[in-house]
């Protein structure tokens, strides 16, 4: 299914309805931005996968080297990585069929973003979602209720 054309909220709505989400970027610091949102989704009843290419466990949940390397694979992909590794990330999840895929990007962070690897998904029909976290989304505290604000209002979320 092609998504390009649809709203922020739709992409982000067809990203969350997914119910298995690898999460890229986890950091062996309990404390890293994808770490917690990996949390947040686990919390909130998602299957939800850990990317490190050498730990064996992260948050108490097997870890996956890769994209691939997860048992009966993931619909969903969540990438907070820098953008060299989130393209060869993206990548293997186009090859591997996934639909849906989301680069973290705000303005407190380092983007995640890699332009080739967006152009990818968008080649290859993938909702792609470039801008953002699902911490704004799932169950918001009051700092990404802020966040989200602040990027609708720059017009960030269109």
């Amino acid at each position: 299914m092609q998504h390009t054309g649809t709203s922020y909220q739709d992409k982000v709505n067809y990203f969350l309805e997914q119910r298995r989400i690898a999460v890229s970027g986890l950091s062996r610091n309990k404390d890293s931005g994808a770490g917690a949102i990996y949390l947040k989704l686990r919390n909130h009843g998602y299957q939800v996968y850990p990317i490190h290419p050498s730990a064996e466990t992260l948050h108490g949940d097997q870890c996956y080297p890769n994209v691939s390397a997860i048992p009966g694979g993931v619909d969903a992909l969540f990438v907070m990585n820098s953008p060299e590794v989130t393209e060869q990330v993206v990548n293997e999840a186009v090859k591997l069929g996934i639909k849906h895929v989301w680069m973290h990007d705000n303005t407190l962070m380092p983007s995640s973003v890699s332009k080739a690897a967006v152009e990818n998904c968008r080649l290859h029909g993938v909702n792609v979602i470039d801008v953002g976290c699902p911490m704004m989304f799932v169950e918001p505290d009051i700092a990404h209720k802020c966040f989200r604000w602040i990027a609708n209002l720059k017009g960030r979320l269109n």
